[in-house]
């Protein structure tokens, strides 16, 4: 996913890992008005008549809730301008300024938010939609065929507010198994080593070894933790059959049916106690805990690490077999199976998570005049016809013709113009509001399936054969993260730094004892500030969660 996910949290603070392009836009509120004030009737189409995309100019206003995010300039590259052109949609941005809580907070209570909000699901949006501020989306959904067949009925229930209503668009949604999380291992240092048997924590264990002996400049293991920690998560995931790597970031283990201290899970301290081991020894990076994603990207390019781990290695791992097979068509990258413990099922460890719901979600604010329109507009940027130009640009370039379920007829261009085509796909990222999963990997599975193998795209070849396969569904996991206010949000953030500590302090353990005595103080330190009061909250959340899902 071109994005990384972002924590949620609540009107008065906003998080995001990301660092977006940048862009110009309108940074106005020209098209805000009154969070309260009702769509205007007149701009509505006829009762009963969905309005058409591109029958009469459309224009609202967007607001990107998150610190890194700035809209790029509307119309600025081929694909939003050919959208502007011939579909007569412009939006004008709203930046955030760096500061998303403060600016959100301003426009509420100057009364002038904008037609439509991007931001996370959760705490925020269930404020807005108290306060009466947000449209619901319910009467659109039999006129405008685009979100019910391609969200699905069981992620639809999934975004039901309390009152029984829709009112968020979800963004890269899917209904089924997506994600790049696993191992990306350096080919011209694995089989300089015999091109060993790499399947366990024990084979795994001793290729680290024998790499530090073999190239002693050479980093062993380089797992990304810069956002979260999530090449220690990939860890954890060798020691659990049918682990769920969505209750470690809650901060939890999964108990029956029931959330419990996550300090505590066998699991967790087994997984922890190897990582430490690889710390202690020097196989993995000593700077894994305070390097940015760019010096992970870094050591990926100039081959100076054997082995990386992470949420989405991939993104690193394709363009890093580009850069040194430049130097050396035998060098390069290549991806494993999910390593696992001696013992357990290899096709059921799971080192990544994927959400039906996706990321994020747009709302429409009751600031909007042409509410209807605005969701037709989404509802045709999220189907074949909007996702095709958005993401591949518009017609006759890398695409030219579509077949029976809409995906694109992929070019020779497509091919050969790897530098053109990268260039117009980088472009819309972040105008991706609603990105549509399913078509696009399938759309782009279809067309891959037909070439040799040397022509797959290294993403395409590893993603169809490991890393789509090893992705656990975490969508009863979503929104069990209080509001950052209540009583829980307090506890939960007092939480947060206890584990941040712990798992750091575990890592730089100079013994094993030394770690399982960290673990225990974190869990005697998490129930001193209420951590079994926020396990009760998130496990009635998630059990809530079932409920919905089984459509009760």
């Amino acid at each position: 996913m071109a994005l990384a996910l972002a924590a949620a949290t609540a009107l008065a603070g906003c998080s995001g890992g990301n660092n977006g392009n940048s862009g110009t836009g309108n940074t106005g509120t020209e098209n805000a008005g009154t969070p309260s004030a009702s769509p205007a009737a007149s701009a509505a189409p006829e009762a009963g008549a969905a309005w058409t995309v591109g029958s009469e100019p459309l224009e609202y206003s967007m607001y990107g809730h998150y610190d890194w995010y700035t809209m790029p300039t509307w119309g600025a590259d081929e694909s939003s301008k050919w959208i502007q052109d011939n579909m007569k949609v412009n939006v004008t941005a709203i930046q955030s300024g760096g500061n998303a809580a403060q600016k959100l907070n301003t426009m509420i209570a100057s009364g002038t938010l904008p037609d439509v909000i991007w931001m996370d699901r959760g705490a925020d949006v269930e404020k807005l939609r108290a306060a009466d501020m947000l449209v619901p989306f319910d009467e659109y959904l039999d006129k405008y065929p685009n979100f019910k067949k391609w969200v699905g009925e069981e992620a639809i229930n999934m975004l039901r507010s309390s009152d029984g209503k829709i009112y968020q668009f979800p963004n890269w949604y899917t209904s089924q198994p997506i994600g790049n999380a696993g191992y990306v291992v350096n080919k011209k240092y694995y089989e300089a080593l015999g091109s060993p048997k790499l399947e366990t924590t024990d084979d795994f264990y001793n290729y680290l070894k024998a790499v530090k002996e073999k190239f002693p400049n050479v980093m062993p293991f380089n797992p990304d933790l810069a956002v979260d920690g999530q090449g220690l998560d990939v860890l954890y995931s060798a020691f659990k059959e049918d682990g769920n790597l969505a209750s470690v970031s809650n901060r939890a283990a999964i108990t029956g049916d029931k959330l419990t201290s996550i300090f505590k899970d066998d699991v967790f301290r087994e997984s922890m106690l190897y990582a430490s081991k690889l710390f202690r020894e020097k196989l993995m990076d000593p700077d894994s805990m305070t390097q940015t994603k760019d010096q992970v990207k870094e050591k990926a390019f100039t081959g100076r690490a054997a082995v990386f781990a992470g949420a989405s290695p991939t993104e690193y791992g394709s363009a890093g077999d580009a850069e040194l097979k430049k130097k050396d068509a035998n060098d390069g990258y290549f991806m494993v199976w999910p390593i696992h413990k001696e013992g357990l099922d290899k096709n059921k460890i799971f080192p990544g998570t994927f959400t039906r719901l996706g990321w994020n979600v747009s709302v429409i604010t009751k600031s909007a005049k042409d509410p209807e329109k605005i969701f037709a507009f989404l509802d045709w940027l999220t189907g074949p016809e909007g996702t095709r130009t958005l993401i591949w640009g518009p017609e006759g370039k890398y695409w030219d013709g579509y077949d029976e379920d809409g995906a694109p007829k992929f070019t020779e261009a497509y091919l050969k113009d790897v530098e053109g085509r990268t260039k117009t796909m980088d472009a819309t990222v972040n105008l991706q509001w609603v990105g549509n999963s399913v078509f696009i990997d399938k759309s782009k599975m279809k067309f891959e399936s037909t070439l040799p193998e040397a022509e797959q795209t290294w993403e395409s070849k590893y993603q169809s054969s490991i890393t789509w396969k090893t992705q656990k569904d975490a969508t009863e996991f979503i929104n069990l993260a209080p509001a950052a206010d209540s009583e829980e949000g307090i506890i939960q953030t007092s939480v947060e730094e206890i584990w941040d500590e712990a798992r750091a302090k575990a890592l730089y353990a100079k013994s094993d004892e030394e770690v399982l005595s960290v673990l225990d103080k974190a869990d005697k330190d998490a129930m001193a500030v209420g951590y079994q009061q926020l396990l009760d909250f998130k496990t009635q959340k998630w059990q809530e969660n079932k409920t919905k899902m089984a459509g009760n």
